[in-house]
């Protein structure tokens, strides 16, 4: 049962209703226009919200699509690089060809010339000898002169039918007799490589008076019988007085990395 104030209530809603009912056209259209007005910014506020999600829908979609993007970018990056990385690499290979060409016309000996492969190394003779893609049917044999477009490599010291084994300088089997590019021009033998620093190698059976300077240049004196003259073989380091102060021995740096060869020449007779 409706309490008191509960009839007050409606009995005000039903004058209001009819006062409503009652008016003008005009003041009816205020009054809707009124209470319009106080609604609007709630229906304003539902549509900001409705924009806003299918905003940030749109800006999750475009992180997906950005993340795709990058992730294309990225493959195409490393193979850009790779072969950037190969086209330096032949380069490199087709300038030190080039060279190895350019030294061969400029060489005196041109005509006896032969290029060969570096194609097995002993890893417990690293140092020591290479075998080479050149044999008995390339017209080798044992002895001829093996060298870079830096300078002497060694000689071959035996020959099969299609490859040979070619013994270093610095090895003890690879003995050559040298000249110093200085006034006395001083004459002595080239003999073994430092048990550690492998690219000097001994110049010894020198003068006591011998005018040995860091820098001078060290070539092939052509006096042992096997390698031609004027070969270069490399730089001398230093020298002192040994076997008390009669001979003199100094080291060589030599001019071919040894460890590092791939292509060579054979001279041939």
């Amino acid at each position: 049962m409706l309490k008191r104030p509960h009839y007050i209530a409606v009995g005000v809603v039903v004058l209001l209703a009819l006062l409503v009912l009652n008016l003008p056209g005009r003041a009816t259209a205020r009054l809707k226009l009124t209470i319009g007005s106080l609604f609007l910014p709630l229906f304003g506020l539902t549509s900001g919200a409705q924009q806003l999600t299918g905003k940030a829908g749109d800006a999750l979609l475009s992180r997906g699509e950005l993340a795709r993007q990058n992730e294309t970018l990225r493959r195409e990056n490393e193979q850009l690089r790779l072969q950037a990385v190969q086209a330096e690499a032949m380069a490199r290979e087709n300038d030190r060809l080039r060279k190895l060409f350019q030294w061969e016309q400029q060489s005196r000996w041109k005509p006896r010339l032969k290029l060969a492969h570096v194609i097995l190394r002993d890893p417990a003779n690293w140092w020591r000898t290479v075998q080479i893609d050149l044999g008995s049917r390339d017209g080798l044999r044992t002895n001829l002169t093996v060298l870079t477009t830096e300078g002497l490599v060694g000689r071959v010291h035996s020959v099969g039918f299609t490859r040979s084994q070619v013994v270093l300088v610095g090895d003890p089997n690879c003995k050559v007799a040298a000249l110093v590019e200085n006034e006395n021009r001083d004459t002595g033998v080239i003999g073994n490589a430092g048990p550690l620093e492998t690219s000097l190698v001994e110049l010894g059976f020198l003068s006591r008076n011998s005018a040995l300077k860091p820098g001078q240049n060290v070539a092939t004196s052509g006096l042992g019988g096997v390698f031609p003259p004027g070969i270069h073989i490399g730089k001398v380091v230093d020298s002192r007085l040994v076997a008390y102060g009669l001979v003199t021995e100094a080291r060589v740096k030599l001019a071919v990395n040894l460890g590092a060869l791939e292509e060579v020449w054979v001279l041939l007779p």
